[in-house]
């Protein structure tokens, strides 16, 4: 792998690994993988769909896993179509599992497995294939953290137990499984452009507040996102582990 400098833009070569995106059907994860694949890497995406034919605006390049992350036999039956890898990006969730509030203990329950319980029963599934890795800087896996890693957020219990409870077992992994050479990071989005939060993008009085405090004044594209992890499983990083990069435009930081 390469990683090409100049003056007015970086980009990346990956034309010898192999990557995994949950949840690369839209939003970040979609970015994510659209990065990887014109970088030059063969891409793997999930989805909750039976087949890529079902998703009409994504293209037919990717390689397709029905995925289902509640699924316990359906994680571990990804093992059985995945033979080489280099890069794991565990990006699939949701909030507000079947549109139910969180503070419904059940509810909650899957919020947390969703986002933190599937996080490590793929990560440990795979790594046995990551470990074999020859890829320049070390294989890499990469959880997306979110503002609720650090921040409370009472409409969503679960979902930010699951991302700040993500947070900590990474700085475990990392160590876990340093000799491996498999690197562990997460990026820890701030409000991105996507789906899951246009309910706040397109209410002007919830997005207000919050570009108020945001110091560059405006919500991140998914493309903000899938820099930062091109970047983090490239060699430029390859002595970067264990660590939670914040993509925020400057919230975290802000009050």
């Amino acid at each position: 792998m390469l990683l090409y400098l100049s003056m007015s833009n970086i980009s990346f070569d990956y034309s010898k690994a192999n990557i995994l995106v949950t949840g690369g059907t839209s939003g970040i994860g979609k970015a994510i993988a659209e990065a990887y694949l014109a970088s030059g890497a063969g891409v793997t995406i999930t989805g909750t769909k039976s087949s890529l034919k079902e998703y009409p605006d994504i293209t037919d390049k990717f390689s397709y896993i029905q995925l289902n992350l509640e699924d316990k036999k359906s994680i571990d039956n990804i093992k059985n179509s995945i033979k080489e890898l280099d890069i794991l990006i565990n990006n699939g969730g949701l909030a507000f599992p079947d549109g139910k509030s969180e503070d419904i203990p059940d509810i909650f329950d899957r919020a947390v497995y969703i986002h933190l319980n599937s996080f490590y029963r793929l990560s440990n599934l795979l790594q046995p294939l990551l470990k074999k890795s020859n890829i320049q800087g070390g294989a890499s896996i990469i959880g997306i953290a979110s503002m609720s890693s650090f921040f409370g957020m009472p409409i969503v219990p679960g979902y930010g137990a699951g991302k700040g409870g993500l947070v900590q077992l990474i700085k475990t992994l990392s160590m876990k499984w340093a000799d491996d050479s498999i690197r562990i990071n997460a990026i820890a989005a701030g409000f991105i452009k996507t789906r899951m939060t246009e309910p706040i993008v397109n209410s002007e009085e919830m997005s207000k507040d919050i570009i108020n405090r945001i110091p560059l004044k405006k919500f991140g594209d998914p493309i903000d996102i899938a820099n930062a992890v091109l970047f983090m499983t490239s060699p430029a990083a390859s002595y970067i582990t264990g660590e939670t990069l914040k993509v925020d435009g400057g919230y975290s930081i802000s009050s």
